[in-house]
């Protein structure tokens, strides 16, 4: 019975596998697909013009949620202000921090409280004040000061309860905006009015020379384990997001960078604030919002770099934050449960979050039962080796030249880097990854599904992190992580 099920189970694997492979090759050519189109609306000189001479461009709002970001909060704030665009403002929420964050921005700003009738459209912790600046070159810059809300999400929900426009784009205040971000994520919405989100590719920063607040450098960082979190981000955007995009079948949008029509996310009830994925958490009910009330609409990937955000450095803070993503892909399966296979919610509900679920959610189980079944059966002497070798190197094999893919993508496009030698470092990751790295996720995806499973209390923790402001990348204490505990 036993030689039954491990039988039957490596041709579960088998075509597991295959599966896999056909859907990446797939999604490799919706992602070409979707790249040539992109280049015949890509922003050029006469974009520019229009964008900003026409008296209908839309504003947009940027919101960053800000928690005790003392060393390096100046920098980021100016960094934000530094965008090319004609009408937009930088929403600072100063979500209750206990260091001199607010102060910092008080004193370098010349901010001063503005009376300001706070309507609560959507419900967060207590609001406490606005500031303006009374220094006209900084007049975009509004400062809310509130309660903390113990997430990210309740501070971006305060951001939206203030913002002046009709979108908005959610992210870091750490990040690292390239300055012409929110002109390339207008671009769609200009040429459609059902485009309700735009996902712009976020870079890894860490490793690029960085002085107040600006990229001088760009480089590749030399780390293991930045390094192989770049290969996955490359491979995450310009294959999978791309490809969706395609389609119109979009998973999510980042956390770290996106724009929205914030009349949409105010529909669906704004972002969830005990929520450990709220970027896939906020996709889906804005796009169950669209299809309840019957309305068109499209998410849309951009193949341009709009920001560059510093990813975790260290194993520790990888698995802080890997368990905390599976943590947060379980909840998210037991909230929207309707929406699997239900033709209500379109290509959200019958394409994307079925592949999610058997191709990503389930992937860690398979996987792990896998390799245990491997070891016995290598064990009692049952494993063809020759078919294992051919099966191994086949499945190693597509794995490199789907990297080499997303290398190839991201060169072409002028993305990451701008030294061909940079990308030697990618590849060598890229070949060392399946080893190394891909096991690690899957056991840092288990441990969140089980936090999830046995509900583990969850905490707003204290996380190190390199930062940006000093040559020697001095470590600085960030607590702007929703994560689960140890």
């Amino acid at each position: 019975m036993r030689d039954i099920i491990f039988y039957f189970y490596g041709y579960i694997v088998f075509f597991y596998s295959m599966g896999l492979i056909i859907s990446y090759m797939v999604l490799m050519w919706l992602a070409e697909i979707g790249i040539l189109r992109s280049k015949r609306s890509h922003l050029n000189p006469y974009s520019k013009q229009l964008i900003n001479n026409s008296p209908y461009t839309p504003g947009v709002s940027i919101i960053a949620p800000a928690y005790n970001e003392e060393k390096t909060i100046v920098d980021n704030v100016k960094s934000l202000l530094a965008q090319e665009y004609p009408i937009f403002e930088v929403i600072i929420v100063n979500d209750g921090s206990k260091d001199k964050t607010l102060e910092l921005l008080i004193e370098n700003f010349s901010l001063v409280e503005v009376p300001f009738a706070y309507v609560e459209y959507i419900h967060t912790k207590p609001y406490r004040r606005m500031l303006k600046s009374t220094a006209p070159e900084y007049s975009r810059l509004i400062v809310v000061d509130k309660e903390n809300g113990g997430t990210k999400a309740d501070a971006v929900n305060a951001g939206l309860n203030v913002s002046s426009y009709p979108y908005f784009i959610n992210t870091d205040v750490d990040c690292i905006l390239a300055k012409d971000a929110i002109s390339q994520c207008i671009m769609p919405i200009l040429e459609s009015d059902d485009v309700i989100a735009v996902s712009g590719v976020m870079a890894v920063a860490n490793g690029c020379k960085v002085e107040k607040g600006e990229i001088t450098e760009f480089r590749p960082p030399h780390t293991p384990c930045a390094l192989f979190q770049t290969v996955e981000y490359m491979r995450s955007f310009l294959i999978g997001k791309m490809g969706w995009s395609t389609i119109n079948a979009m998973p999510n949008v980042s956390g770290g960078y996106g724009l929205f029509d914030k009349r949409v996310v105010i529909a669906a009830g704004g972002y969830s604030y005990d929520s450990f994925a709220e970027d896939m958490d906020m996709l889906i009910r804005m796009v169950g919002y669209c299809c309840d009330f019957k309305r068109k609409y499209r998410v849309v990937q951009i193949p341009a770099t709009c920001c560059w955000t510093e990813v975790p450095p260290t194993l520790v803070q990888l698995y802080r934050q890997r368990v905390r993503w599976g943590r947060g892909l379980i909840q998210t399966f037991a909230r929207h449960r309707h929406f699997l296979f239900n033709k209500k919610y379109r290509r959200l509900g019958l394409i994307t979050l079925p592949y999610v679920f058997v191709f990503e959610f389930l992937a860690p189980f398979i996987e792990f039962v896998g390799f245990f079944i491997f070891l016995y059966q290598a064990f009692t002497g049952r494993v063809n080796w020759e078919s294992a070798l051919v099966i191994f190197l086949g499945l190693y094999t597509f794995c490199i030249v789907l990297s080499l893919v997303v290398v190839f993508y991201d060169y072409t496009i002028g993305g990451s880097y701008r030294k061909v030698g940079s990308y030697v470092w990618v590849v060598m990751a890229a070949l060392l990854e399946p080893f190394l790295y891909h096991p690690l996720s899957v056991f840092f995806s288990i441990k969140g599904y089980f936090n999830f499973l046995i509900n583990t209390r969850a905490a707003w923790g204290e996380m190190k992190r390199k930062g940006f402001s000093s040559k020697k990348e001095k470590e600085r204490v960030y607590e702007q992580q929703w994560e689960g505990t140890l």
